[in-house]
């Protein structure tokens, strides 16, 4: 579960942003829709823990997280939060699984490589277990991803313009994969985009202006 209020961000002098309050509970999908400016990043780095708010609360589980600081809100992202960046970065020299075991390392969990290789079956792409992640499709690419996000079962999964590159049938199909890893798992899902073509299949929804 996820919920924030009374949230607000201001960039020192520059923009400011006010957001409105979300609620997002384990294993439900909420889309953050609006177009380029309107603080859409912002957001998903408030939520993920990645800036501090300048006024309001953030709740992850029973955890306020303006209360956590430095190693405690890696340590705690790391266990609670999975994001799926627009653009993802892993180790190049590490292969799939290496990745994923990495992701549990630094979240203080043990390595589980039976739950890491059932991940990626359900994910399509247990037969690159052990390729380099140079050697991947763009699209396999984005399945690690996912699976990264998921690898230590977090308490919410956030979503960086998920479909933006994709056409209309490799976007739906994005987002049941999302959504149906998530439920797996237990996670609230919060997918930030501007893509308007999923107003049309996420009813629950936020639209920033």
């Amino acid at each position: 579960m996820i919920a924030t209020k009374n949230l607000s961000y201001s960039y020192p002098g520059g923009e400011s942003f006010v957001f409105p309050d979300i609620e997002c509970k384990g294993e439900e999908l909420l889309l953050v829709l609006g177009k380029s400016g309107v603080g859409k990043t912002t957001l998903l780095h408030l939520l993920g823990g990645l800036i501090t708010t300048s006024k309001g609360e953030i709740q992850i589980g029973n955890q306020i997280i303006q209360q956590l600081s430095g190693k405690k809100m890696d340590t705690f992202r790391g266990k609670n939060i999975g994001i799926i960046f627009q653009n993802n970065h892993f180790v190049q020299a590490l292969n799939v699984i290496e990745n994923l075991e990495l992701a549990q390392t630094l979240a203080g969990n043990a390595v589980n490589r039976k739950m890491i290789m059932e991940l990626l079956e359900r994910l399509h792409i247990g037969h690159k277990t052990h390729s380099e992640i140079y050697h991947l499709s763009q699209g396999e690419r984005q399945r690690v991803a996912i699976a990264r996000a998921m690898v230590n079962h977090p308490a919410v999964i956030l979503a960086d313009e998920p479909t933006s590159a994709l056409d209309d049938n490799n976007t739906f199909e994005v987002v049941n994969l999302l959504h149906e890893q998530a439920r797996q798992v237990g996670s609230a899902l919060i997918i930030v985009t501007h893509d308007t073509r999923l107003k049309e299949i996420i009813p629950n929804q936020i639209i920033l202006h």
